[in-house]
């Protein structure tokens, strides 16, 4: 056998193996994201079911009759469109607000020169570490005192700022070059300028990411609106599924129903932003 078949031959064996490993690994994912689904699954097919039908043996994954009429049932049991509308003020807002507030922070720790920056800046950062049940009764004593208790503005104040969004959008100022910056600045641009009309635009994919981040935090926050809101008409997604669970304890199928119609603003931004959130993730924090 000459050494140009011997060639050949390793060459086709090593296809043989990306091949098999290829399918092996799609394979592996296949299954694993399979396992993923079924409680997401078994959730809709709940949803859709009798309440006595939900845990009957053996379990329908594809239930008899289709119940639709529970999907009307959950907005009339309890105030789900008030709790809605509020958990929707407080997302939007907080995630507006922490966009604005961590881009403009990241861009002065990223691509402005000032005495102590690196040192402020590692300051800030290591406040992430401090758990949040050691200032917690402090942030409540603050917000009582200035009126903001049982209000949506307290969960709004609280969560507006973040060392970690900070963190992010820094770490991808840093892949920025900076000749663009200083190209701007000998054009006669302002920091105010630069930031809004050449790092903005450049930085879509970590706003994203912190988009994402941010909503799915705050729209699925259970302790902030527990502790601050008291009043019924001023309460939070979360709260109101809770306040219904305790009502309807044995209705598992509009629990179900429920629970699904509040995933449901969490998956639509995240599929609307999946494609920048993947990049962001890809890119951030390669530099820095």
């Amino acid at each position: 056998m000459n050494q140009a078949t011997m060639k050949t031959s390793r060459r086709k064996k090593a296809d043989v193996k990306f091949v098999i490993s290829k399918v092996v690994t799609y394979l592996l994912l296949t299954a694993l994201t399979v396992i993923a689904l079924l409680p997401f699954v078994w959730m809709i097919s709940s949803s859709l079911k009798s309440s006595i039908d939900v845990f009957s043996i053996p379990m329908r994954w594809i239930p008899e009759s289709f119940r639709w009429e529970n999907y009307v049932e959950i907005w009339q049991k309890v105030p789900l469109v008030k709790y809605f509308q509020n958990t929707v003020i407080v997302a939007l807002v907080v995630t507006f607000m922490q966009i604005v507030t961590s881009s403009f922070a990241a861009y002065a720790f990223a691509k402005m020169q000032f005495k102590g920056r690196d040192v402020l800046f590692m300051c800030y950062i290591g406040t992430i570490a401090v758990p949040w049940q050691v200032y917690m009764v402090p942030q409540f004593i603050m917000m009582r005192s200035v009126g903001l208790y049982d209000t949506l503005w307290s969960l709004v104040a609280l969560q507006s700022f973040s060392a970690f969004g900070v963190f992010l959008m820094r770490q991808f100022y840093l892949g920025i070059p900076n000749d663009l910056s200083e190209a701007a600045r000998i054009d006669g641009l302002s920091e105010y300028g630069i930031w809004a009309r050449i790092i903005l635009p450049l930085a879509k994919p970590a706003i994203a990411t912190l988009t994402i981040f941010t909503f799915v935090n705050t729209w699925n926050d259970y302790m902030g609106p527990m502790i601050y809101l008291t009043t019924d008409s001023v309460k939070t997604i979360q709260l109101g599924l809770r306040r219904f669970i305790q009502a309807y304890t044995a209705e598992y199928n509009l629990i179900m129903a429920a629970s699904l119609c509040s995933l449901i603003p969490v998956t639509v931004v995240f599929l609307f932003l999946q494609r920048y959130f993947i990049e962001g993730i890809a890119t951030t924090g390669m530099k820095g």
